[in-house]
């Protein structure tokens, strides 16, 4: 992955962000705890994300990451925790009210509609808008993504892995969501399109729009957020400035499975 290319979009996302840090954060969740029958796989996770930055949450498989990131969705049941946007509690976290709110999820499966086109897929993601907002909306994600434009009218499910990657994150930004939930978007992609993928996303973010990220990939991920949060087994064992923790050997000691003396 060319490290330039992010680095130079990650700096003006950063500078981006740099404004808003005295401001209260756009999302946070605290002491969530998700059960999948008797096992814990979300045990009291707090963390926050400030207007206009990237926050990453890293970690093994199995260390709760993508479980964190569907509760705060709606999509996973919490039996316990509290989740605020804009200082106010989202009560009932069901997906249409929070995209209403300004909250997007593109999934690790991207749930895209296979048999429509792209351009179909693209419109799902803005029901109920005008037709000429809508047309502006998908005119912003087809120079993000210029890719897509050649592949309008193709079945969704014809696309290459990347391709389906821009199409899902397309779909979330036509929304035009205040956060964006991204689960692993790195996942089963070439190198050179996961440069392109996160070079897109420190576009995003430089335009103003938060991210909470979930990701494998760490190098890419703290290069692209402003600060991190490292789970295992449900818990965060590690947070900071992403700067801080790129040069932090207790981050590989936790994706190797250690780091049992790690405090939170």
């Amino acid at each position: 992955m060319s490290e330039t290319t992010i680095q130079a979009h990650a700096a003006s996302a950063s500078t981006a962000g740099n404004s808003s840090t005295t401001r209260p954060p756009l999302l946070e969740v605290r002491g969530l705890r998700v059960l999948y029958g008797p096992v814990v796989a979300v045990d009291g996770v707090s963390l926050s994300v400030p207007v206009g930055q990237a926050v990453a949450v890293l970690g093994a498989n199995g260390a709760g990451k993508s479980s964190t990131l569907r509760a705060v969705a709606g999509l996973q049941r919490s039996v316990a925790g509290e989740v605020f946007m804009d200082g106010e509690k989202l009560e009932r976290r069901r997906t249409e009210t929070l995209v209403q709110r300004g909250l997007s999820l593109v999934t690790d499966t991207r749930d895209l509609f296979p048999r429509l086109s792209v351009a179909e897929n693209l419109r799902m993601g803005a029901l109920g808008l005008k037709a000429r907002d809508f047309a502006s909306r998908r005119d912003e994600v087809l120079t993000l993504f210029p890719l897509l434009e050649r592949r309008l009218g193709a079945a969704a499910w014809t696309l290459s892995g990347g391709e389906q990657q821009m199409l899902a994150l397309g779909r979330a930004l036509v929304a035009r969501p205040r956060v964006l939930l991204l689960d692993e978007p790195s996942l089963g992609l070439a190198p050179l399109v996961v440069e392109t993928i996160f070079t897109a996303l420190a576009k995003i973010v430089a335009a103003g729009t938060s991210i909470l990220l979930v990701e494998q990939t760490t190098v890419a991920a703290l290069k692209l957020a402003s600060y991190g949060y490292v789970l295992r087994t449900g818990r965060i064992a590690l947070e900071g400035e992403s700067a801080v923790l790129r040069g932090d050997p207790r981050v590989l000691d936790l994706y190797l499975g250690g780091g049992d003396a790690v405090q939170a």
